[in-house]
């Protein structure tokens, strides 16, 4: 075996994307919330790019007009181009000046209000961990001190829910070494002090059944159930304690032969429970749903008869490049070291410019697509969505369908029928009888409107579902019937027949 090393010549073509060519499509496909974010980010760390703020109004009340602003700039342009030494030593004495609070004043007029600082004594509280209140809660209690670090123990082993979904023993095979032994009879009393001291009612139950169950016991003591008397809450108890299974699949008659009760207690008892929670620790913990910032807004011209779109312009996106870093970038009195940090800088405001721009142009023109073959939506509402293929407007539109596909990417538009996502607009169909098209979406949507007017005492099946549906011109199977009824989170037929 012999070992040779060699140099040869290759011609050929490899395809890259440019990095200008990647920022580009993350900024295209950002929700609108993550683009401000980078947005801003940006600005605290590029010294080259600044947002436009509005043009001061003269001694008159009038705005400067643009040609003012133009000579202006032409003015400094040939100042710096006759004197790059004194830009030169003004741009390092600036540099170099400590800060002071009076320079802030250049930014914030005094007596305006900061926006970051109302941003962040607006912000909500983070809230305190599930586990951190309830430890808070044990804390209070006054039992057996004994028990008091087992109790510390099944509050940890605690789910979101509120549930202890591990055994006591496993509990006690986890304590510290400094508490074991543990007796199961000492944790067994703990988890008993847990359940009925601690707020809500149902915490650290180990099962559904259980959370039930400590829920009517506390009934009686809650304002919340002061109309619920004891009867009801019997019946309550009956059907969680031994006819729990034949009342999640609503055997309602198969319940009232067993227990003796008739349909009307057993409706009672029923809509008891519903009142109650299988997740009550959920209290305690603060959703927080972001707000759904809408990307473009949609209106009706009733002169016109159209639906025309406007982006959700904020004044972060008015983006621009400082005039005096672009003139400084050109002065060779400065040392080579600052005029490269400068054009680095004006480089990469540049580019976020750019493709910010670039932005706003696709979505927009997406959306104006989406306006002319959507129409009968806007009009009728979801039933009259059509298919629409992100290939067919990338074709109209002269771009790649990857390109739509990261345009319309958790993107919203705010239209006449509420905030909808722009997504939604696309996808495929079928067509009616009559030889119309229909998206998927629409036709989801004629199912919940069947389902939503049936009776509710004879609830249709699924072939019923499937003939409703062909009576209005959609031919389609009866296992998609039963794909999209589980999309939409429809139960069965026997699920939702009520008594």
């Amino acid at each position: 075996m012999r070992f040779e090393t060699s140099q040869s010549m290759k011609l050929g073509q490899q395809m890259k994307l440019a990095p200008r060519m990647i920022q580009s499509m993350e900024i295209l496909q950002m929700p609108l919330t993550e683009l401000q974010e980078r947005i801003e980010q940006e600005l605290e760390s590029n010294i080259a790019l600044e947002l436009a703020e509005p043009e001061a109004p003269d001694v008159d009340g009038e705005h400067r007009e643009t040609g003012a602003a133009d000579e202006e700039f032409s003015r400094l342009d040939d100042y710096a181009d006759d004197n790059p030494e004194a830009v030169a030593n003004e741009f390092n004495a600036e540099r170099e000046r400590p800060w002071e609070p009076d320079s802030y004043q250049r930014v914030r007029q005094s007596g305006e209000p900061d926006a970051k600082m109302e941003a962040m004594a607006n912000a909500p509280d983070r809230g305190v961990p599930l586990v951190d209140q309830l430890l808070a809660q044990w804390s209070l209690v006054e039992v057996d001190p004994s028990l008091v670090p087992l109790g510390r123990l099944i509050i940890e082993k605690l789910d979101e829910d509120g549930y202890l979904r591990v055994d006591l023993a496993q509990v006690a095979d986890e304590a510290p070494q400094a508490m074991r032994p543990v007796a199961a009879e000492d944790l067994e009393r703990a988890l008993q002090a847990v359940q009925l001291f601690l707020d809500p009612a149902g915490v650290a139950a180990r099962d559904a059944r259980e959370c039930l169950l400590l829920q009517l016991d506390a009934m009686r003591e809650d304002e919340a159930f002061e109309d619920a008397d004891d009867g009801l809450i019997r019946v309550a108890r009956v059907l969680v304690d031994d006819h729990l299974d034949d009342l999640m699949n609503n055997r309602l008659p198969r319940i009232a032969e067993r227990a003796g009760l008739d349909l009307d207690q057993i409706k009672g008892g029923l809509g008891l429970l519903r009142r109650l929670s299988l997740a009550p620790a959920r209290r305690l913990v603060v959703s927080r749903n972001e707000p759904v910032i809408p990307d473009a807004i949609v209106e009706y011209d009733e002169n016109e008869d159209r639906y025309y779109a406007y982006l959700n312009e904020t004044s972060w996106q008015n983006l621009q490049v400082n005039r005096e870093y672009s003139l400084l970038s050109k002065d060779r009195a400065l040392e080579k070291r600052d005029r490269d940090f400068i054009k680095t800088n004006l480089s990469n405001a540049s580019w976020l410019i750019d493709a910010v721009g670039q932005r706003k142009r696709t979505l927009l023109r997406v959306i104006e697509r989406v306006i002319e073959h959507q129409r009968d939506y806007f009009d009728l509402g979801p039933e009259s969505l059509k298919p629409l293929p992100m290939s067919q407007v990338a074709d109209e539109l002269g771009i790649h369908v990857a390109t739509v596909s990261r345009a319309v990417s958790e993107k919203w538009i705010q239209t006449p029928r509420g905030v909808v996502a722009l997504r939604g607009f696309f996808s495929g169909g079928l067509q009616t009888e009559s030889g119309e098209d229909m998206s998927y979406d629409a036709v989801k949507a004629a199912l919940r409107d069947i389902v939503e007017n049936e009776d509710k005492a004879k609830p249709l099946s699924d072939e019923a579902l499937v003939k409703e549906l062909n009576a209005r011109g959609i031919e389609i199977a009866r296992r998609t019937v039963a794909k999209y009824r589980g999309q939409l989170d429809i139960p069965s037929a026997r699920l939702r027949k009520q008594f």
